[in-house]
């Protein structure tokens, strides 16, 4: 992860099962797991990150969790991407539709540069 952190980037999520399952179509993307909605919200945000993914859970905590987090990364001057599932979360869309469909829905959700970088093809 240290290499990709040097070009500014990484992947922030609430839940374990929620990153496994981003690090499916992403395996070479830097991520972590915050491990509760309250955690991501007061994420340590890593010194030289430039863009950060906040991959949200379709919750109230999660809704709170990412408009913390964003507030902090804007003032930090880091830009900061949503990613948002179409179930409850990114293991819901992974289980209920499939590695292809989760792509997809994830392609259009990145930086155009990181999605040719980072996904799987497929």
């Amino acid at each position: 992860m240290d290499n990709e952190l040097a070009h500014g980037l990484l992947v922030a999520g609430e839940g374990i099962e929620t990153v496994l399952s981003l690090r499916c179509v992403m395996p070479a993307m830097p991520m972590v797991a915050a491990l509760s909605a309250g955690h991501l919200a007061t994420l340590l945000l890593p010194e030289g990150l430039r863009r950060l993914y906040i991959a949200r859970d379709a919750d109230v905590a999660g809704d709170r969790a990412v408009a913390s987090l964003t507030g902090r990364a804007i003032a930090a001057g880091i830009e900061a991407i949503t990613l948002s599932p179409r179930l409850g979360d990114f293991n819901d869309d992974l289980r209920e539709f499939g590695l292809a469909e989760l792509r997809a829905n994830l392609r259009v959700q990145l930086a155009p540069e990181d999605a040719v970088r980072f996904m799987v093809p497929g």
